[in-house]
């Protein structure tokens, strides 16, 4: 277990950039909502959807739309402090088939991310 303090929401993702960039309306309880939250997957690096991994980086993109978009998802942030870009580093959680996947594993499990420290 890591010692970093992990906050955890709700969320329904409403856009997905690249593999590794979404955004999302997070629900933060009592009718409080933020809209249009862009975060970052925590740990893991897509290709970029322009110049030499293009193809590699749209594939990376539409499987984690695929995945997330228009769903509901459980996010779990690191820190609860936004990374250099202004997006919110997370792990994202999505159900399938009765089941809570992490969906930075799986983007890695289907070789469409590697993992990186930053």
């Amino acid at each position: 277990m890591t010692t970093e303090k992990l906050y955890h929401y709700q969320a329904q993702v409403t856009a997905v950039y690249d593999g590794d960039t979404c955004t999302v309306d997070v629900d933060l309880g009592m009718n409080t909502w933020v809209r249009n939250e862009k975060l970052r997957l925590y740990r893991i690096d897509a290709p970029e959807i322009i110049g030499p991994t293009k193809a590699a980086g749209i594939a990376s993109r539409d499987a984690l739309r695929a995945l997330i978009l228009g769903k509901p998802v459980l996010l779990q942030t690191i820190k609860d402090k936004k990374e250099k870009y202004g997006r919110y580093l997370t792990e994202i959680f999505v159900e399938q088939a009765g089941e809570w996947i992490n969906v930075n594993n799986t983007l890695v499990c289907m070789s469409h991310a590697t993992y990186r420290d930053y």
